[in-house]
Order: C-alpha cells, then sequence, then structure tokens
C-alpha cells in the first residue's frame, strides 16, 4: 500500500472512528439524560410524568438535560482540541518535554538530532523538533496535527539505551505515524474522550462537595433531601462518565494496536533493517523500566507511543499496543524468545560538558572530509521519487547523509541557532550576481538587525558556494530553530525575504517556492481535508504545469510542448495557457485549491509535473528542488532524487 492508499484509508478509517464515537457519545447522552430525568422525579425536584407512578418520564425535560449534557461533551472536546492546536509542541511540553534542537546537551543528544534530520530530509518532509523526556524508560512518540507541527520526543533512557541503528527503526516508526495520518487521528481521540470524561470528573466534584459541605443547606430534612439529590446526579455523572470513557478507551486501544504493526511493517521498510526496530522492543523487553512512562499526563496520550506507556487495567482488552512478543515476531520471525539484559548507565543524567558546537555525531566523525559530487538526475528519477512518497527507502536515507555531511559545518551550527537561521535563510536569496547582490544589500542593510547583518557577512562566502541541490536541505535543517521565533520576528524575516526577491523586479519561481516552505513549514497551516477530483481543476493544474514548464526551459516552444505533453496525462482537455509565463498570484491559489485533491488523485498530478520538467530529457538540481517544494504544498513529502551515483 502506497502513501496515498494509505491517506485515503486513513480518512475513510477516521470517519468511521468519529461516526463510532458519537454513536458511543449518543448513547451516553441518551442514558445519562434518562437516569438524571428518574432521579429528579424520584426525589421530586420534578413533577412526575404520571400521577400513577413517580417513574414516568418527563420527555421534554429528558430534551433540556441531553442538550446541556451534549453542552458539557463538546466543550470540553473543544476545549481540549484549543489546547492541542499548537500542535506537537503542546503534547510535547504536557509531558514534560525538553527541546533539544537548539542546545544539546550531550553526544547522545546530538545522535538522536542527527538521526531525526536524516530522516526527514530523506522523506522529504520538515525536520520536526524533537524533545527529550528525562525519563529512564525506552520509549518515544510523534505528535502533531500536520506534517508542519508535528515533533518527536524521545525519552532519555531510548538514546542512552539504543544503539544508532536501533534509534533510526524508532525514528522511522515515528515517521510512519506522521505520513500516514495516525498523529491528527490520535488527536481527535485525546479530544473526544477528554469531552466524555468530563462528565465524570463533574460528577465527581459533585460527589465531593455534596459530603462536605451537605450540612450547610437549609433545614435539617431539606439539608438531607438536598444532599441526597446532589450525592446522587454526581454518583450518576460518575459513573456515566467514567463507562463512557473505558469504552472510549476501548475503542482507542483497538485502533491504535493495528497502526502500531503498520508503523513496525514501515520502519523496517524504510530502514531495510528488520533488527533496527526488532533491536528496539528486544531492548524493552529485556529492561527493568520497560517503556512504562512516569509524566503526570502520561495516560492522556497513552496510544501515542511507540511502547506501552502505561500500565493498562484489563490486560490486553484495554491495551493500545499489541503484546511485545508478538511486535518481535512480526519483524523477526525467527527470534528464540530471548531478551538482552539493559542497563541505563550511571552517567545517564550528567550533563556533558566542553561538548562541540556543531551538532555532529560518532558517524559524522567517520565520514569527516566527505565531499560528494553534485548529482546528475535522469528522468526516471522523478518518477521513483513519486513512487517513494512517504516510504523513503535505504538509498534516500543515504543521501540524505551525505547532504548533511556536504554542508559545510559553519552552516549546520548555524542551522540550529534562531538569530543565525535567519541569516542564512536572507544568504539563499541572494544573488551569485555581484552587482544584482550589492543592490540587495544596499536594500537590506538599513532594515537589518546588527546581529544578523554580522552572521550574514560571515556566512557569505559560503553560502554564495552552496550547490543548488543542498539549498532545500539547509532549509529544512533550520525550520525547528525558526519555529521558535515570535510571530513578530517571523513577519520582518519574511518582509526582508520578499524585500531580497524583489530587489531586480521579478520574484523567481525558486525563490518563491523557498518563501512558501518557509511559510508553511513554520506557521503550520491547519489541516485540509480532501475534496476534490483533477477533473473538477482543469484550471489550477494548468496554471501549475505552466509555471513548471517555463520555468525548466528557455525556448517558448519548447515549453509549450512540456505543457501539452505533461497535460495529456490529465483526464480533461489542455488549457491554453503556453504564454503564461506563472503569474505568481494566480499560481498561489491554484495550489491552495489543489492541496485539497483527494489523496487518490495527486499521484496522477505528480506525474504529469514529473513529465513536464522531463521533457527535455534532463533535470538539474534547481528543478529537481523546485518539483519537491511544489510537492510539499500540495501535502506530498516527495523524497530526494537519486542521482546516478545512488541507484
Amino acid at each position: 500500500m502506497n502513501f496515498f492508499e494509505h491517506q485515503a484509508r486513513a480518512k475513510r478509517n477516521s470517519g468511521r472512528l468519529i461516526l463510532l464515537l458519537a454513536l458511543a457519545v449518543l448513547c451516553l447522552v441518551s442514558l445519562t439524560s434518562i437516569v438524571l430525568t428518574l432521579l429528579l422525579q424520584v426525589f421530586g425536584e420534578v413533577p412526575a410524568y404520571s400521577a400513577e407512578s413517580r417513574m414516568g418520564l418527563d420527555w421534554t425535560l429528558i430534551g433540556s438535560i441531553a442538550s446541556v449534557v451534549v453542552a458539557v461533551v463538546l466543550l470540553g472536546s473543544l476545549y481540549k482540541n484549543i489546547q492541542l492546536s499548537s500542535g506537537g509542541k503542546a503534547v510535547a511540553e504536557r509531558l514534560g518535554g525538553r527541546l533539544i534542537n537548539l542546545a544539546p546537551q550531550s553526544p547522545e543528544e546530538r545522535r538522536i538530532l542527527n538521526v531525526v534530520e536524516e530522516m526527514a530530509i530523506a522523506s522529504g518532509t520538515p525536520v520536526p523538533p524533537v524533545y527529550l523526556l528525562d525519563d529512564p524508560s525506552i520509549n518515544a512518540f510523534a505528535a502533531g496535527l500536520t506534517p508542519q507541527d508535528a515533533v518527536i520526543g524521545i525519552t532519555r533512557g531510548a538514546i542512552f539505551l539504543l544503539s544508532r541503528d536501533e534509534l533510526q527503526g524508532v525514528i522511522a516508526h515515528e515517521f510512519s505515524h506522521i505520513f500516514h495520518g495516525d498523529m491528527r487521528l490520535n488527536t481527535r481521540l485525546v479530544a473526544v474522550l477528554h469531552g466524555i470524561l468530563l462528565l465524570g470528573l463533574i460528577g465527581g466534584q459533585l460527589l465531593d462537595s455534596s459530603s462536605r459541605h451537605g450540612l450547610r443547606l437549609g433545614s435539617s430534612s431539606d439539608r438531607n433531601k438536598s444532599a441526597g439529590v446532589f450525592i446522587a446526579i454526581g454518583g450518576a455523572l460518575w459513573v456515566l462518565g467514567y463507562a463512557g470513557t473505558f469504552f472510549g478507551n476501548l475503542i482507542k486501544a483497538a485502533v491504535s494496536r493495528q497502526r502500531e504493526f503498520l508503523a513496525d511493517a514501515a520502519a523496517v521498510q524504510f530502514t531495510r533493517n528488520d533488527q533496527s526496530i526488532a533491536g528496539a522492543l528486544k531492548k524493552i523487553g529485556g529492561y527493568a523500566a520497560g517503556s512504562q512512562l512516569h509524566a503526570s499526563h502520561a495516560a492522556e496520550f497513552s496510544h501515542m507511543y511507540f511502547g506501552p506507556g502505561i500500565h493498562m487495567a484489563l490486560g490486553s482488552l484495554m491495551a493500545t499496543h499489541p503484546p511485545l512478543a508478538e511486535r518481535i515476531r512480526r519483524v523477526e520471525p525467527r527470534w528464540d524468545g530471548s531478551y538482552p539484559s539493559v542497563i541505563l548507565p550511571a552517567d545517564a543524567y550528567t550533563p556533558a560538558v566542553n561538548h562541540p558546537a556543531n551538532l555532529g555525531d560518532s558517524w559524522d566523525a567517520a565520514l569527516s572530509g566527505f565531499n560528494a559530487p553534485a548529482p546528475s538526475y535522469s528522468p526516471q528519477a522523478a518518477e521513483h521519487a513519486i513512487a517513494n512518497i512517504g516510504k523513503p527507502q535505504a538509498a534516500h536515507i543515504s543521501t540524505a547523509r551525505s547532504s548533511l555531511q556536504r554542508l559545510p559545518d559553519a552552516l549546520k551550527t548555524a542551522a540550529h541557532r534562531s538569530l543565525d537561521a535567519q541569516a542564512l535563510m536572507l544568504g539563499l536569496l541572494l544573488s551569485r550576481d555581484a552587482s544584482c547582490q550589492a543592490k540587495q544589500l544596499a536594500l537590506l542593510q538599513p532594515r537589518l538587525n546588527p546581529d544578523i547583518a554580522q552572521v550574514l557577512g560571515q556566512l557569505g562566502g559560503e553560502l554564495s558556494s552552496l550547490p543548488a541541490e543542498l539549498r532545500l536541505p539547509l532549509l529544512e535543517l533550520a525550520i525547528p530553530a525558526l519555529k521558535q521565533l515570535d510571530p513578530e520576528q517571523f513577519t520582518q524575516l519574511q518582509r526582508h525575504l520578499v524585500l531580497l526577491a524583489q530587489a531586480d523586479k521579478v520574484i523567481s519561481l525558486m525563490e518563491w517556492s523557498l518563501l512558501r516552505i518557509l511559510q508553511r513549514n513554520v506557521q503550520a497551516p491547519r489541516p485540509v481535508d480532501g475534496q476534490y477530483r483533477l477533473i473538477d481543476m482543469p484550471n489550477e493544474c494548468c496554471v501549475l504545469l505552466s509555471a513548471l514548464a517555463h520555468a525548466g526551459h528557455q525556448n517558448a516552444e519548447q515549453a509549450a510542448q512540456a505543457l501539452a505533453k505533461a497535460c495529456a496525462a490529465l483526464p480533461f482537455e489542455p488549457v491554453s495557457l503556453a504564454a503564461n509565463n506563472g503569474e505568481l498570484k494566480t499560481l498561489d491559489a491554484a495550489l491552495i485549491r489543489l492541496s485539497r485533491l483527494l489523496p487518490l488523485q495527486k499521484p496522477r498530478l505528480l506525474k504529469a509535473m514529473a513529465i513536464c520538467i522531463t521533457h527535455d530529457g534532463q533535470i538539474n538540481a534547481a528543478e529537481a528542488e523546485l518539483m519537491r517544494a511544489v510537492a510539499d504544498t500540495l501535502d506530498c513529502p516527495m523524497p530526494p532524487l537519486l542521482g546516478e551515483a545512488n541507484k
């Protein structure tokens, strides 16, 4: 099953799950309303429906109580949705995580950063912020609503006890959750379950309040009667709320278990190493602390973790993860059933001192001095990249690793500092033509923070000689640092970037792509559900393909031929836009609509894009990164195109 089929299935499953939860809530609301009505009538707080029987039902009252109960559940869910609306950052901070992208404190922290960065660049997704949980267990999670606001969380036990290969398997597992839409579904589950749980919390508060303050209410008989009413209502709400939460957790557990198997299989596919994921699972089994988390809110996010983060009552019935042995045998059928003995090093909680400023690790040191030549791409490279969207191969990871190695240490270090990362983004838009660059700097200098200007001056030489195919990896590397900017700082950076791009009176498609990638991945747009087919948007498709055709062909006639050939692969007659060289406002509007294509419609558009840029029989580095940039705006994480040497 490919990325787009996973996305389509995730959408169907989300719809079914929401329907199932809605039915569960409806049953809960109905039962709660009837029980509360009966209690009120039994205690004589409202007139009985029938004079002969005090158990008659007042349906008007039931409707009123149902409205209140629905409002409580919806408000509870809305509150949790708002609380988690900032994406994975909210989950990581609620679990006590510490961001390590900007200030890693040990070689182990630098190593996990390197693994995450490799996987992100290999898969074409933005590098996510990485949060460390100071917990001795072996566990990890991916959280967020979209790939743009995703974070990776990992425990201290994991980074100290797992080898690099095992860490890569764990991170590949978490990236699978990012690719396949699991994070968004997980967040929805948290919100709905919180709404149901709120009924139980209100019931508990009523019970507690009534038991403590019942003696202060009115006369003796009134006091007893009122206390009895509140205790009965509180008890009913408590029982029904927690019963609803119980059944909601059953649904959550059933969905989560299947998704863990899929993520394990994806991790093996990504790394081409079954021992990576199997080794990590075995160490959980042989470690006294296992994967159990000690964070106060760990139970709230129990279905998000790599391993079971809390002990579940009723064993396998409520377990959010399959049995450890079953997961291991799925990826290593001949496993002998033994677990290694694992002990956390005594210095795991001792901060490292005097560690190098750069973010390399032992792997980096082994490859120091590596300097791969700039790749050349064949037309088949684009088709291969499209076929591997959402499932990067070992060759893509190798390419990402070499890209990181080829980046100068000064640029890599700057990408992990918020102030320096701003200078990097400005430097990427500086022209390599001396006269044009002088004009750009003359416009920029009076408006620029002196500290940023100083860093830009220091890095200018290495940025000007940076190969075109390394521009996008450097940008992706800087995303976590740029996410730490406050809104005013980021707005100012955007203004400066637009100023540089407009200095020559023309914003090129590559400049536009860099601006859009930056804006999209730092500001993290809200998730959008696909609802359109290609046949519904012929104009938008041709606007996009026309821009690509003119960007990749100097000759207008060749561009027109490329456009016609690309449009022929789509299910409509081509619109005559060959003379249009890409109005950027029109292109923006087209991409916004195209991002709402149904998942299974997107591969065909991507193939038409590949036809367009390969019409002349070659793909240069700028075209390759341009195609990946456009794919990013369509929510299609395209892995890097493989050069001839990497195949």
